[in-house]
């Protein structure tokens, strides 16, 4: 997540396979050029669109090239759809730009499986140390790295303290039961307990995502993406214990049409005070504030509960991030370009600027926000780390979890069918 401004939307921009709707642009893929004087243009295509990212992104544009005066970065900065739906359209006929933006996961590893992308293992191999393993595993497949990450966050719940003090809570849930207990602590109270943003299906999803992972571990779910079915006991189960929740009726009135950042929905449901907790990512706060009136002190995080009997851990985390991959035979200064952005200065501007999560080693020092530090202090302490289901997977795996959870949400599944349904899609891919 990059872009402060930018809610999961972001995450999930590259993961679904759309036509041409975007105008074409004139910046074609695999189009570096390199003059008899030596001097190489290089494409950088991003979605940093907004701030504070965008002015981040051509600062160091500016900076690298002032350094490196034979090399003329070309930025290509695209709105989300707009990239998603041209890049679809590139890797289709084989061109892929020198430097690309990409969320890893499904899309990344159908690149690199039409032999599109740069095997970037050796070539940042004398840095790459500095770099979180955490974060480097969406970008990773086969023990060979296709990316560089600049951006990393997780999912987890931010509460009310205001609300939960009302309720009588005076700790957060660190167990599923103890969960359930606190919905019905608040429910008791005269508060919503849950916001949700039902009309967007992939804030439900993270329920049955992490259920998945607490009672099966991760293993799970990679033992799952290799054999394309889930169909086993820890499916079914996150699918059982998604409806416990469900039965309680915890969502607030209107979540089946309700978006996570519109008007009325989910972060301003939050924002404004009229529910205990939402389960997101880090950039949930600023959502929350900028839609609604925002929590301030009040506003707290805890990590997704085990649930008793378990293989799963509280340190295991899911999320997502962002980072930079190559096409393949992208020009060696495209490799420097990755060197520099993944420099500790950089990082820490990134950083300081609120445009990216540190997943350079010494860049926290330069995290100020509160509830960012929180985040960042979980993932320094994260076991495992599990991409977004809709982006670890094939883009239609992705969206048949979201249909079929949103399904099971809504009393129309059971979690038999659901995990059959998700089986049945991926083995169909």
């Amino acid at each position: 997540m990059g872009e402060q401004s930018l809610s999961r939307r972001t995450f999930l921009s590259a993961t679904a396979t759309a036509g041409l709707t975007a105008p074409l642009l004139s910046a074609c893929g695999g189009s570096s050029k390199k003059s008899s004087n030596g001097k190489v243009t290089v494409e950088w295509w991003n979605i940093s669109t907004t701030e504070p990212a965008k002015t981040q992104f051509a600062n160091a544009a500016k900076t690298f090239m002032a350094q490196n005066p034979n090399v003329t970065l070309k930025l290509v900065t695209l709105e989300n759809e707009a990239y998603k739906s041209k890049m679809t359209a590139l890797t289709a006929s084989g061109k892929l730009p020198d430097i690309f933006h990409t969320w890893g996961g499904g899309v990344l590893k159908q690149q690199v499986d039409a032999g599109l992308v740069k095997n970037l293992t050796s070539g940042i191999a004398p840095w790459s140390g500095t770099l979180s393993k955490l974060s480097l595993q969406p970008y990773q497949f086969g023990g060979q790295t296709y990316a560089v990450p600049w951006d990393i966050g997780m999912v987890g719940f931010w509460y009310n303290k205001a609300l939960f003090r009302r309720a009588g809570i005076t700790t957060p849930p660190a167990t599923w039961t103890d969960y359930l207990e606190a919905v019905k602590r608040l429910k008791a109270a005269g508060i919503t307990p849950i916001a949700v943003a039902g009309k967007d299906k992939w804030p439900e999803m993270y329920y049955w995502a992490y259920l998945v992972m607490r009672v099966g571990g991760i293993a799970a779910l990679k033992q799952a993406e290799t054999s394309k079915d889930f169909s086993g006991p820890p499916f079914v189960a996150a699918g059982e214990h998604l409806k416990e929740l469900t039965a309680l009726s915890p969502f607030q009135q209107g979540y089946l049409g309700a978006g996570f950042d519109a008007p009325g929905g989910e972060a301003a449901t939050m924002g404004n005070g009229k529910a205990g907790m939402e389960l997101m990512g880090q950039w949930a706060p600023s959502v929350q504030a900028a839609t609604g009136k925002g929590l301030g002190k009040d506003l707290g995080f805890f990590l997704f509960p085990t649930v008793e009997g378990g293989q799963g851990v509280a340190t295991e985390v899911f999320g997502g991030g962002g980072a930079h991959a190559l096409r393949k035979g992208a020009p060696k200064e495209a490799v420097d370009v990755l060197k520099f952005f993944s420099s500790l200065d950089e990082a820490k501007k990134l950083v300081s600027s609120g445009a990216a999560m540190p997943v350079v080693a010494g860049s926290e020092s330069a995290l100020t926000d509160p509830n960012k530090q929180v985040v960042a202090k979980s993932l320094a302490g994260a076991t495992g780390f599990q991409l977004f289901l809709d982006q670890a997977f094939p883009p239609a795996v992705g969206q048949e979890v979201n249909d079929s959870v949103a399904a099971l949400v809504e009393g129309k599944k059971t979690p038999q069918q659901v995990a059959q349904a998700i089986t049945q899609t991926a083995k169909s891919q």
